[in-house]
């Protein structure tokens, strides 16, 4: 009876034995995965990066696409403005004294002046936006479609756990 029970006992000092080759198995797997893992993290973080920079890219080109619409909208109300204004001139033209007419004339010319400069000015700046807005998206673009931010990413994460 005695060997029996040490006949069962003879395999656990093996097993314990062998343990520390099994643990050292076990714990290569892991590392081997979350290799894998942070691999694929990378490349769903790369898909979610181009994905946000795509709306990023549409959003700023309907921004553009509006801000030209404005623009027109702008110059159009303007010119839109300019005509009624001539019209009414034109009109008193019939009913005032000259001199009425060419101080309003005059008066007409100076508000569309001023209106012509603001309104160019507001068209740099509003194009000086639309550029930057651009060109940074142009280098968020060229940062991580490029791969450079990612690669780095997953080229840490390797090193780490090698």
């Amino acid at each position: 009876m005695d060997r029996s029970t040490q006949g069962t006992l003879v395999p656990e000092p093996t097993m314990t034995n062998q343990a520390p080759l099994f643990l050292m198995n076990q714990l290569k797997k892991p590392i081997e995965l979350s290799v894998s893992q942070s691999v694929t993290a990378a490349a769903v973080v790369e898909v979610v990066v181009v994905a946000v920079l795509v709306v990023v890219v549409v959003v700023v080109v309907v921004g553009v696409v509006v801000v030209v619409i404005d623009v027109v909208a702008l110059v159009f109300f303007i010119s839109v403005e300019v005509v009624v204004v001539v019209v009414v001139v034109e009109v008193r033209e019939l009913t005032v004294s000259v001199a009425i007419v060419v101080a309003i004339e005059e008066a007409v010319v100076a508000v569309v002046a001023v209106v012509a400069v603001v309104t160019a000015v507001a068209a740099v700046v509003v194009a000086a936006v639309v550029v930057a807005a651009v060109a940074v998206a142009a280098v968020i673009v060229a940062v991580f479609v490029g791969g450079g931010v990612v690669d780095a990413v997953v080229i840490k994460v390797v090193v780490l756990q090698k």
